[in-house]
């Protein structure tokens, strides 16, 4: 039960509804926007997008359009997530979510060493998804 508590006064401390009900019972409905992990990751996705916008032309369908669906997935998958119902649901959005960052994070690497994304971007992108990975995986553990 305390575990239960602390996730409701986490959760309630940054504008949010309570997630929990109490033990064993199902996901209130709750407003995305609110979750702090989702804005940062929302952030992001428009900066990978504004980064791509230097990539080449031919690069249009390939690499450009694979990395902005990567960088997009993850606060969709947040978002989505906050729809179902069920802890166990929400946390299977969650991990998705995750794997997104992961494939991100390499599309940015490929961008760098193709030559279309400068070093000190790449660093500060790079950075910015490790953040969001963090505050992922610290909503996934305390569900």
């Amino acid at each position: 039960m305390q575990r239960c508590q602390r996730l409701r006064a986490r959760i309630t401390a940054s504008g949010t509804r309570c997630w929990m009900l109490g033990l064993g019972q199902g996901v209130t409905e709750v407003n995305f926007t609110k979750l702090d992990v989702w804005r940062k990751a929302h952030q992001m996705t428009l900066k990978a997008y504004k980064a791509t916008q230097s990539f080449p032309s031919e690069e249009r369908y390939r690499l450009t359009d694979q990395l902005c669906r990567s960088a997009s997935s993850v606060p969709a998958n947040i978002a989505e997530g906050t729809g179902r119902y069920g802890k166990k649901e929400f946390k299977h959005f969650l991990y998705i979510a995750r794997g997104s960052i992961e494939e991100t994070k390499y599309l940015l690497l490929l961008g760098k060493d193709l030559g279309f994304i400068e070093g000190t971007d790449y660093e500060h992108l790079q950075g910015g998804y490790e953040t969001v990975a963090k505050m992922l995986n610290g909503l996934i553990n305390s569900l």
